[in-house]
């Protein structure tokens, strides 16, 4: 795309003010970031950009990463690649659904029919008023439009050089069709399958949750003291947190090893209160040290439980439902009239409640020791939800990832070691994850505004579900609803029928959609020529704790349908840390929103503080820095001026003084090293070291040369030749045209100003410096000099200062002294020091030890 901008000229007072809003613009009309899909796969820099979820505000911590994002983007157009950066809205899944129903005041009941007239109180109230599912999807959808306007606002005003014309969402027909090819595909070769299995359980939204989605939280507890009854009247004391799962007992557990219950192994006893009787059996997992050595197996208190379980062949008394209340009838097993009538006592109450009422009646029947004892243990949460999970035995569908199959787990750590990391030592993470999965990856999701699983069920002739017979459809139907939709071969009037169908209700996780990121943004299923031209990628720009989940998935998906990495490098920032070195996010109420931010400090002081927080590091969130990337903006703006005001030098102006070579031999060395350090996505590096060059540029070179740089007209001793003030007049516009393109990537606002008062074009399309043609210029330049010239007018200055002197006071005579080199070099720009100090004279005095100017006023 061409950018079509004229050159403007130095304006009279040059401000930060207002650039945001009118290079914004300016961008947008002219298409400067629009991708050329005319380009080849090897011409082009793919990015899988991090769709948001769209579920309330952005934060400061999204201006930090994307903002680095942003960086790497900038500097590989500049390098010639046509950069693919298309952005996306995550608006699927729980926290849409939160949102909505906080927003309008509904909540979603499947059992309801649809009513189109339906509209949401102007004023929700606490009692959330319950809509069918197409209803509160038709909220989600348009919630969600007016989230991403503000979003790509936002984006717009920190200067994202996104292609605006390439978005998407995970929930639009497009991104549904393509989750639900994957998923068919996976089916297909043998990688989906359903499975009856305890599941976690997250009883607040009433969904299952992947092991991915898992948070530890301490929280306090007390163990209980039951008496179970052995055979021969013997009291076997059992310590536990949970005696409200009593009723769901199966067995005893001990150490094989342990002395003091070998005489129980292959017995039975009877459990408190319910009168069951129970296996005693032994396991390696019980833990001699832990309460009184031996554990009641409960279906389920926790993972364990369904470790041993499972290997144990043990028997299964469900007692909690999915709505986390205890089940109305007892389970297998609590027959007698006594134990039926004290699970009574719990049918339809809450963990919480149901322990207090068993406790109650233990303590009335003497089976129960002593007082509870306090203590605080690590509980499973999902991440998004406020109340420990419970495992309840359900149908769910699986996706293979490795966690049950070893020769897929070591495929998928060799994907690992061929992604480039950035840093390298996050690689650490994903190997800690993929070693330690104990189960495939669970992907149904009992929600409503997600995916739907694309499956229907055929009904035997009593109705029951024929699960190992799924029906698919055909994969140019997709989308497809199987809740509202018949399969081929079916009318409507067939659903729920007797020798009809049933559509599978579930939704799929919204991971299992974000980690196609990489086909929906190429658009694999509907432009397969794009696909090519962008795929796999070359970057994914992420955070450090979604490793597990949303790249380690897209490791999965890519592998399994592609055969190859979905990208080449995994650029990793780090979290935003508050005052109180706590990380900023929503669910702790810590966040700081970007939009006054941008408005009080400028769009590039934010990004300025952004791109200095270092790859994969956690960065504290800094006002300071945003006041300093201000003030390095606007001194942007004033040595621009300076230097632009000298107006246009011709083509293939030489250099020929030594200062001038000194100083662009410095430049040289700093494009390498920015460049290298663009290179290895060190975004952070490379600002610093540019910005450390500037101010040497700003603060020594600028006033040091700023007297030939004026020429005999306009300088203090009149005395300068053309041709060296021509030299200066060149290095100065040299090294500022290369600044801006250095700065660019950074700082886009600014850097795009001041290359409109004298260029063509966009600073952004721009070609990235090479070091070798200011090498070229400098030919015999010795960084040195700046070095040597630098040092004695600072001594000038120090003198003058402490004199209480203007640094436009005359110096009678400064002495110069220092080894024979040290004052060789010196000679070479005498000139230009003495008229930057309004030195009269100079004497040069050589001497054995370092460098040092005594000053005369």
């Amino acid at each position: 795309m061409t950018f079509t901008h004229r050159p403007s000229g130095v304006p009279e007072r040059p401000v930060l003010d207002g650039l945001e809003e009118k290079w914004s613009q300016r961008w947008d009309t002219s298409g400067v970031y629009v991708f050329d899909r005319s380009r080849t796969r090897e011409q082009v820099f793919s990015i899988d950009t991090p769709p948001p979820t769209v579920s309330g505000s952005l934060h400061v911590g999204h201006v930090f990463s994307y903002t680095h994002t942003d960086a790497i983007a900038r500097y590989q157009r500049m390098c010639g690649k046509e950069v693919f950066y298309p952005m996306g809205w995550d608006d699927n899944g729980l926290p849409t659904e939160r949102r909505v129903q906080n927003y309008f005041g509904v909540r979603c009941d499947p059992a309801l029919p649809y009513d189109p007239e339906f509209t949401p109180p102007e004023n929700p109230g606490k009692q959330q008023l319950p809509v069918s599912r197409r209803n509160f999807i038709e909220l989600c959808e348009r919630l969600t439009v007016e989230d991403e306007k503000a979003f790509e606002d936002l984006w717009r005003r920190l200067g994202l050089s996104v292609d605006w014309t390439r978005t998407y969402q995970t929930i639009n027909d497009e991104a549904r069709a393509t989750s639900q090819l994957a998923f068919l595909n996976c089916l297909a070769r043998g990688e989906a399958y359903m499975a009856e299995a305890p599941t976690l359980w997250d009883v607040t939204f009433r969904t299952a949750v992947a092991q991915a989605e898992l948070e530890d939280r301490e929280r306090p507890a007390a163990y209980h003291r039951l008496v179970f009854h052995g055979a021969d009247g013997r009291r076997v004391l059992i310590d536990t947190t949970r005696p409200e799962l009593l009723p769901a007992c199966v067995a005893l557990v001990a150490h094989p090893d342990d002395a003091r219950y070998q005489d129980l192994f292959g017995t039975t006893v009877r459990t408190p209160l319910f009168d069951v009787a129970v296996p005693v059996l032994a396991h390696q997992l019980a833990d001699p040290e832990k309460g009184s050595g031996i554990a009641m197996v409960c279906t389920f208190g926790d993972t364990t439980d369904v470790t041993w379980w499972r290997e144990l062949r043990l028997d299964t008394r469900p007692v909690i439902g999915w709505d986390g209340r205890f089940t109305a009838d007892p389970p297998p097993g609590v027959d007698s009239e006594a134990a039926r009538a004290a699970y009574g006592r719990l049918a339809g109450a809450t963990a919480h409640t149901a322990r207090e009422r068993v406790v109650e009646m233990l303590r009335a029947g003497g089976e129960m020791e002593g007082d509870p004892r306090p203590v605080t243990h690590t509980v499973k949460f999902f991440e998004k939800g406020d109340k420990p999970l419970e495992i309840v035995t359900t149908r769910q569908w699986y996706l293979r990832n490795g966690g049950r199959d070893v020769p897929l787990r070591e495929e998928l750590l060799r994907r690992g070691t061929e992604l480039r990391w950035h840093p390298e030592h996050m690689r650490v993470r994903y190997e800690n994850w993929v070693s330690g999965l104990n189960g495939d990856w669970l992907v149904s999701r009992q929600r409503f505004f997600g995916v739907p699983i694309p499956v229907w069920y055929p009904l035997d002739q009593e109705g029951n579900p024929e699960y190992d017979r799924p029906i698919a459809p055909d994969p140019a139907a997709l989308p497809v609803d199987p809740s509202a939709e018949a399969p081929a071969g079916y009318t409507e009037q067939q659903r729920g029928a007797p020798g009809g169908f049933t559509g599978d209700p579930d939704i799929m996780d919204t991971w299992a959609t974000s980690s196609l990121t990489p086909q929906i943004a190429g658009r694999w299923l509907k432009d397969p020529d794009l696909f090519e031209r962008v795929f796999p990628m070359d970057l994914r720009p992420q955070a450090h704790e979604i490793i597990r989940t949303w790249l380690f998935s897209t490791v999965v998906r890519s592998h399994a349908e592609h055969g190859v990495l979905p990208w080449k490098h995994a650029t990793i920032s780090g979290w935003i840390l508050d005052p109180d070195r706590k990380k900023m996010s929503k669910s702790k109420g810590n966040v700081v929103t970007p939009a006054d931010l941008l408005v009080q400090h400028g769009s590039d002081a934010v990004r300025y503080w952004a791109a200095s927080g270092r790859p994969g590091t956690d960065t504290a969130f800094d006002t300071g820095q945003m006041k300093i990337g201000r003030r390095l903006a606007v001194k942007i703006l004033n040595a621009s001026k300076f230097v632009r005001g000298f107006g246009e030098v011709p083509d293939g102006t030489p250099v020929t003084e030594p200062l001038d070579r000194a100083m662009l031999a410095e430049l040289a060395a700093a494009v390498e090293e920015v460049t290298a350090a663009f290179e290895d996505f060190n975004y952070a590096r490379a600002l610093e070291r540019t910005e450390h060059f500037f101010w040497r540029f700003c603060d020594d070179y600028v006033e040091l040369v700023k007297d030939r740089a004026y020429g005999a007209e306009g300088s203090a001793n009149g005395s300068w030749d053309i041709d060296g003030t021509h030299s200066a007049r060149a290095a100065l516009t040299t090294a500022l045209d290369t600044l801006l393109r250095l700065f660019a990537p950074v700082l886009p606002f600014v850097t795009e100003e001041v290359w409109s008062w004298h260029a063509e074009g966009s600073v952004h399309r721009a070609a990235w410096p090479a070091a070798a043609e200011i090498r070229a210029l400098a030919a015999d330049g010795d960084g040195e000099l700046l070095a040597t010239a630098a040092e004695v007018i600072a001594a000038v200055r120090k003198a003058k200062s402490e004199a209480k002197v203007s640094m436009r006071a005359e110096v009678k005579e400064a002495v110069v002294s220092g080894p024979r080199e040290v004052l060789d070099r010196y000679a070479l720009v005498d000139a230009d020091v003495r008229a930057a100090g309004r030195i009269g004279a100079v004497e040069q005095r050589e001497d054995a030890g370092p460098l040092a100017v005594r000053v005369s006023l």
